[in-house]
């Protein structure tokens, strides 16, 4: 992206994974059944865990576990063997470089 202001002009560099943030989108379709996809993006190479947790707050599954490069990633969650009703999902991910940790939790609902 290139601007310019006042006679002046600087570029500002795209990562190379075309990725500017950490981010962890909306599952869709929500609600679901049997399957919703959960999408997340890294800007760089993280070991990332997401995990599902009941209304409880107590650890259902761990959805997958490893590093992941940078980019746009998505991850399938079948409702197989869950209960009907609401369900948080949270991803943690800690930078490989910098060892910054990003924490986010969304929301979903699961309907038999």
């Amino acid at each position: 992206m290139v601007r310019a202001r006042k006679n002046r002009c600087w570029h500002r560099r795209r990562p190379v994974s075309g990725v500017w943030g950490y981010r962890l989108e909306q599952n869709y379709p929500n609600p679901f059944n049997p399957s919703t996809t959960i999408e997340f993006a890294l800007p760089e190479g993280a070991e990332v865990s997401p995990k599902l947790y009941n209304a409880l707050g107590e650890e259902v599954a761990t959805l997958v576990k490893g590093t992941f490069p940078a980019g746009y990633h998505k991850v399938q969650v079948r409702g197989e063997g869950l209960a009907s009703g609401v369900y948080l999902y949270r991803l943690e991910a800690k930078s490989e470089k910098s060892g910054r940790v990003f924490v986010r939790m969304r929301k979903l609902t699961y309907v038999r």
